[in-house]
């Protein structure tokens, strides 16, 4: 790494008071302000300009304390200074050319130590370039997504320690949250505990207007280091013991003029850490890395996008997001990196859609208006007016031909979504092409497949064997088919419905990643239909695509209701149908939040519904971020309500460390009626459909967002007999139980998904476990005019630039590719 020596320079120097004027001398030219600047450089300040009275006098001058009027003529003073001394990198070349062009600073330059960082050095070198920052310590980094400077930049706090209220000594009160400034008075190690084996360092610190006791449990060092007449921030707890007022275990940090506060006495971040990783530390090491890189950070937001929304520069926005001044100056930074993420998200999606559009040579496909009519008067019930809309569009889509459809039905659980894919499924083999739908699991692939038997059952001369149905759809002379292929199908059956499909004999074919296999070729595809989207990768729907001769109509189902900005937003590469009605007679589910003294109660009510004939579900939720945990806990409880609480049912277990075959064989069995209770983590399949199943539990309900809670409402009332949902939730927040009480009286899903939206801070509308979304570290669900916002810049810069290839675009392009690289997209 450069020395200190040779990482300042004059030109550094003049930057920094350039920028000073150009910001009214606002004192925010430089991270923690001109003073800081001036006390890091001070020995290299000295010996560029000697050790002369009026040097000594401006480096005295406190900057931070001066009227504009005085920062004004310091700044001028220390220019003609830098004037009259012209380094040799300042002085012009001998041949009279002109000097090469100064780079301009950024607009924010914020960490202090900015100018060590050469031009040369990129945010994306390993992290390891950081001072103390060793291979362990970069492996413990790794285990947190951070492997360069750019990424440890954008590793984010998940919130703020308020610590910036000061207290004195004399007012503290027993169970206040506190932050003193505090001068040691003595500090020494003692021991504790009954046999003294506990060890602990205790100190006396005092303000003006009383003194207090400090216990830090284990940290004996810091009895060496809290020598007397140190000053000391301190914010933690206050206690009582033995009749006096203690702070146990407080963070602290030593007052130094030279180094800000980052431990304690201010908004003190809380990251995300692993093991060996301690808070202390890692906040040290980003304060480093803020204060060496922080100002490297380009900004590639174009100006007139960031004076029209009004956003913070990137650089000063990055630095208040993890230490910031005040909590207004964090929202504003929030505010800033959200709309960037939103942008970029926006601006991705919509050049994805662009260049597959580019690229979707599709085959228009319109539809026989007799066939679907006829398909429709079969049905033993009438679409509502919401499906009959999205078939409409659908077929609209498909007789478009280029490009190709690229289409997301949105409908809730019981809405229709089925027949209206069918309905499309049957208009493009009419017309003599080939059709699939694709779903994440064998039994649900099952599932469809005896839906469609049903739905086609009032055709014409129906015949069903085994994995497949032909019947006739006047006018169309020919029987149209529709086959089952999964990973169990007897290999025989199996090699024939592929034979049938690649001849194009097979008109439309459901199944699991078998469709995508190599052995399945499907020569006259015109239709893909995905159900639940979040299940599959980019790279699976793109091989679907490719299956056939030309690019197929993708029609992509999602039972998640989700309000439309935010869906316009989410898949901006998308066109979208919603079905947003319910088709008569549905039922609703009684469901209610089941307090802690009710427990027993509740489990007394699923042994009535199993003893009438019912069945249930209890869902556990996700523990921690890792499946074994997960996986352990599930099983923990499945074997405490198996042995104490349900001994003479009939339970099984479904979690994410079970293989997939098993939990088919699981859900197999739980639809079959050979279980009584089914215990799962949130793994359990969306859209499983057991007709019998008339209760869901769950478990730690205030852990799950309403969208979720709703999806696993959905799970029961598919049958003819009333059905429940029992939230359990024993020590619920407020805002929890504003959630519980909202799901108690709404059924409708997109209402709750906008309760959702007003009620959740950062996180995922789908779960913690769902895939296919970015992860979005600042934006909030809630932030629907910053989403409307980016949704709007980006269609008006890729309608000025559709490639972003114009010169002041380059660094957001670049930004984009980045994002594009972190994205799970929905359509590629």
């Amino acid at each position: 790494m450069a020395t200190q020596e040779a990482a300042f320079s004059l030109d550094s120097f003049r930057n920094i008071l350039k920028l000073e004027q150009s910001k009214a001398y606002s004192n925010t030219s430089v991270f923690g302000g001109v003073d800081k600047f001036t006390d890091l450089w001070r020995d290299q300040i000295h010996t560029a300009f000697g050790k002369t009275r009026e040097v000594n006098r401006l480096l005295e001058q406190p900057y931070a304390q001066m009227s504009t009027t005085q920062r004004k003529e310091w700044t001028k003073r220390w220019l003609a200074l830098l004037n009259n001394r012209s380094a040799p990198e300042e002085s012009p070349p001998s041949d009279g050319s002109r000097p090469p062009k100064k780079k301009t600073p950024p607009a924010k330059a914020s960490p202090k130590k900015a100018p060590r960082v050469a031009a040369s050095r990129s945010l994306d070198s390993p992290v390891t370039m950081l001072r103390g920052v060793d291979t362990k310590t970069a492996e413990k980094l790794n285990r947190l997504g951070v492997s360069t400077i750019h990424d440890l930049l954008y590793l984010f706090p998940r919130r703020h320690n308020d610590y910036s209220q000061r207290s004195k000594i004399a007012d503290l009160e027993p169970g206040q949250e506190a932050t003193v400034i505090a001068t040691v008075w003595e500090a020494r190690q003692i021991k504790m505990g009954k046999q003294g084996r506990l060890k602990a360092t205790e100190a006396v610190v005092g303000d003006e207007t009383g003194n207090i006791r400090v216990v830090w449990f284990g940290q004996t060092y810091l009895a060496r280091q809290l020598t007397t007449g140190t000053q000391v921030a301190l914010s933690g707890k206050v206690d009582f013991f033995n009749r006096d007022r203690v702070l146990q275990s407080p963070d602290y940090d030593f007052i130094n003029n030279r180094i800000p506060l980052i431990h304690a006495g201010r908004l003190v971040p809380v990251y995300p850490l692993t093991e060996g990783l301690t808070a202390r530390n890692l906040r040290r090491i980003m304060w480093q890395t803020l204060e060496r890189w922080g100002s490297s950070i380009e900004e590639f937001m174009p100006q007139d996008i960031r004076e029209r929304v009004g956003l913070e520069d990137l650089s000063n926005a990055v630095l208040q997001a993890h230490f910031p001044d005040d909590g207004d100056s964090w929202e504003r930074a929030r505010r800033r990196l959200a709309f960037d993420e939103l942008l970029l998200l926006q601006t991705a999606v919509l050049l994805r859609r662009k260049d597959w559009q580019a690229d979707a040579k599709g085959v228009p496909v319109k539809a026989d208006d007799r066939v679907v009519s006829n398909f429709l008067k079969g049905l033993p019930f009438s679409l509502t007016n919401a499906q009959n809309r999205c078939l409409e569009e659908t077929l609209k889509d498909m007789a478009r031909g280029t490009p190709s459809m690229s289409r997301l039905l949105q409908g809730e659980v019981g809405s229709g979504k089925t027949v209206v894919a069918l309905a499309a499924l049957l208009a493009v083999a009419s017309k003599g092409y080939q059709g699939s739908i694709m779903v994440p699991t064998e039994l649900l692939a099952e599932q469809h497949f005896n839906t469609v038997c049903k739905l086609m059952g009032g055709l014409a001369r129906p015949v069903q064997e085994e994995n497949l149905i032909t019947s006739y759809l006047e006018p169309y002379p020919q029987p149209i088919s529709v086959g089952l292929v999964t990973g169990s199908t007897r290999k025989t059956l199996k090699r024939e419905l592929q034979q049938r499909a690649s001849e194009g004999a097979l008109d439309i074919i459901i199944g699991t990643q078998t469709l995508i296999q190599e052995e399945m070729e499907m020569p006259n595809l015109a239709l893909s239909v995905v159900d639940e989207q979040h299940r599959f990768g980019v790279m699976q729907r793109a091989a679907l695509r490719g299956k056939g001769e030309m690019t197929p109509h993708m029609l992509i189902m999602s039972a998640t209701p989700i309000p439309r900005t935010l869906a316009l937003t989410l898949y901006g590469d998308l066109d979208i149908s919603i079905i947003d009605e319910l088709p008569p007679g549905r039922q609703k589910i009684v469901t209610k939040w089941v307090s802690p003294e009710r427990r027993d109660a509740a489990y007394g009510f699923v042994r009535d519904q199993v003893h009438a004939g019912r069945q249930a579900f209890i869902i556990f939720p996700l523990i921690e971020e890792s499946e074994a945990i997960e996986a352990k806990a599930a099983t923990e409880e499945y074997h405490r309500l198996s042995q104490d609480i349900f001994p003479d049912l009939r339970l099984g277990l479904l979690h994410g460390r079970m293989a997939a075959r098993k939990k088919d064989q699981v859900m197999g069995q739980f639809h079959s009626g050979e279980l009584d209770i089914l215990v799962s983590t949130p793994v359990v399949e969306v859209g499983i459909d057991v007709p019998n199943a008339t209760v869901m539990m769950v478990e730690s309900a205030d852990r799950f967002g309403l969208a979720q809670l709703h999806q696993f409402r959905g799970r029961v009332g598919r049958g003819e007999h009333k059905s429940y949902c029992l939230l359990l939730a024993d020590n619920p927040s407020e805002l929890a139980r504003e959630r519980l009480s909202a799901i108690e009286q709404i059924h409708d899903g997109f209402r709750l998904a906008e309760v959702d939206l007003s009620l959740r801070g950062p996180g995922d509308l789908f779960g913690t476990r769902q895939s296919g979304l970015p992860n979005l570290r600042m934006a909030r669900l809630s932030d629907q005019e910053l989403l409307a916002q980016a949704r709007e810049e980006a269609a008006g810069l890729l309608q000025k630039d559709p490639d972003l290839s114009m010169a002041e675009h380059q660094l957001l392009a670049q930004r984009v590719a980045r994002f594009q690289g972190e994205v799970t997209a929905e359509i590629s």
